[in-house]
């Protein structure tokens, strides 16, 4: 009766829902027996100062449950203005831009792969037919790509940053999540030769998460052709839309398809790690790359961006620039020569830093101005997971070094999309690996680009159908 009373007298009916009204009406009547305790027996010297007091406590409670009970219904009110929408990949595709900063419920496949975490869409139509996927900063999750090139704005930036503000995403990591980023990071073992990027599995799951979203991820560049305008998200933000992942249900392991790579390259040497690679390994030429891979300098594991791009790399990338040096004066160790400059001299900020660990989470400066300045405005910044790499560093980093080449070079008027630029990056890649001694290269998600065992005659035609295929069926990306 008397929490009917208290729950009718503040005014609870219809604020919040029955279980917060109640809890909060018993905390007020167990405060009001608490403070109206004592001895039955009346004593009448202090009677009416005790019910003075009384009626100054009651008063007191009720104000503070009234304070209460308004914040758990501020609090409710919120959590369901955030209720999510149910939708599918292809409907954000469509319009990303109207699906920007909801709370988004999407079922979908989710494959991480060299420079890719995405969920895929079947059949969307669009150039970048993919999301992608973040962590919250501070997840520390093991699933994700394992080198990712963002751009920044820098200190000098040519153009106008607009404002962005983005409602802050708790990840919910339980069994569920930490079965689906365990499945993501299994790397695919079997097979020989280099497989750059490759992991065991894709994950079929339904995901809620905030969606970020643009209207257009091209970048923009003035007459000059310096860029204006960064796009949107991901690998060379070139993604227009990005969920941020707030929780992760009905996960289901779908492996990939390695059999046929599996069983042609199953014989040919893999790529030396770091503590047994030489220059005698079969994987590697006489003038060798492999130099680069034991190279490891002060890479540390942290993730930090750094600024001074050798900073954190002096090993890698300087071994790399005189392993490419070494090669020649052929075409293809002239591009190789090239991709590796792009990361400058060691000690010069050319606006190109590296830093290691995993690149999977929303990066808090993303869409913010640096404090250093860079040549074209721009800063590229290239994170490489070491952890995930079986002495393939070198590859990866010239696979980085040609994106940055074709960004920073393109004219005002040219519009390179994602298919080309990740066309021209794996074509580099798979010749630098040959190039140093690697009898074939598998794709991730078992596309064979590349075994010796097939007849030259065949070479070209053979790897331009792989990597079409991979390109359209793995990384999702039109032409």
């Amino acid at each position: 009766m008397l929490a009917e009373r208290v729950d009718h007298a503040l005014g609870l009916s219809g604020c919040c829902p029955a279980r917060t009204r109640e809890s909060t009406v018993l905390s007020v009547v167990s405060l009001l027996i608490t403070e109206g305790g004592g001895s039955n027996a009346p004593d009448f010297s202090v009677q009416r100062s005790a019910l003075q007091q009384r009626s100054k406590n009651m008063k007191r409670a009720l104000a503070f449950v009234f304070l209460v009970c308004a914040s758990a219904c501020s609090l409710y009110a919120q959590a369901g203005n955030t209720t999510a929408v149910d939708t599918t990949v292809c409907a954000v595709l469509a319009n990303p831009k109207s699906f920007n900063g909801k709370i988004v419920r999407i079922q979908g496949t989710v494959v991480a792969g060299f420079d890719q975490f995405i969920i895929k869409g079947e059949n969307c139509g669009q150039p970048v037919n993919a999301i992608w996927l973040s962590y919250p900063p501070g997840t520390k999750g093991k699933a994700g790509p394992i080198a990712l090139l963002q751009l920044q704005a820098a200190h000098n930036f040519a153009g106008k940053l607009p404002a962005v503000t983005r409602t802050p995403v708790t990840l919910d990591r339980d069994k569920e999540f930490k079965r689906f980023d365990s499945l993501l990071a299994q790397p695919h073992k079997k097979g020989g030769g280099m497989c750059l990027g490759c992991f065991q599995n894709a994950v079929s799951a339904t995901l809620t998460g905030r969606l970020d979203g643009v209207a257009d991820a091209a970048l923009q560049r003035n007459a000059a052709g310096k860029i204006v305008g960064l796009g949107g998200f991901g690998n060379m933000n070139a993604y227009p839309e990005r969920l941020v992942l707030q929780s992760v249900t009905d996960v289901t392991a779908k492996p990939e398809d390695y059999s046929t790579s599996d069983v042609i390259t199953r014989h040919d040497p893999k790529p030396s790690n770091n503590s047994n690679n030489n220059s005698n390994s079969p994987a590697c030429s006489a003038v060798s790359i492999c130099e680069a891979s034991r190279s490891t300098g002060s890479a540390t594991s942290n993730g930090a961006i750094t600024s001074g791009n050798l900073a954190s790399a002096p090993g890698p990338v300087a071994a790399v620039q005189r392993a490419t040096a070494a090669m020649g004066s052929d075409p293809g160790a002239l591009t190789a020569q090239r991709d590796a400059a792009v990361y400058g001299k060691p000690g010069e900020k050319n606006g190109v830093n590296v830093a290691f660990g995993t690149p999977n989470e929303v990066q808090p400066s993303e869409d913010t101005r640096s404090a250093q300045d860079s040549p074209d405005g721009v800063l590229y910044n290239c994170t490489f997971n070491m952890e995930q790499m079986k002495g393939e560093l070198p590859e990866a980093l010239l696979h980085v070094g040609q994106e940055i080449y074709d960004l920073r070079t393109a004219t005002a008027n040219e519009i390179l999309p994602l298919n080309t630029l990740e066309n021209n990056a794996w074509v580099v890649t798979v010749a630098v690996a040959v190039r140093d001694g690697m009898r074939s290269f598998t794709l991730p998600g078992g596309y064979l680009f590349y075994t010796a065992k097939w007849p030259a005659a065949e070479h070209e035609s053979k790897m331009e159908a792989a990597l079409s295929s991979f390109l359209s069926n793995e990384e999702m990306l039109s032409k």
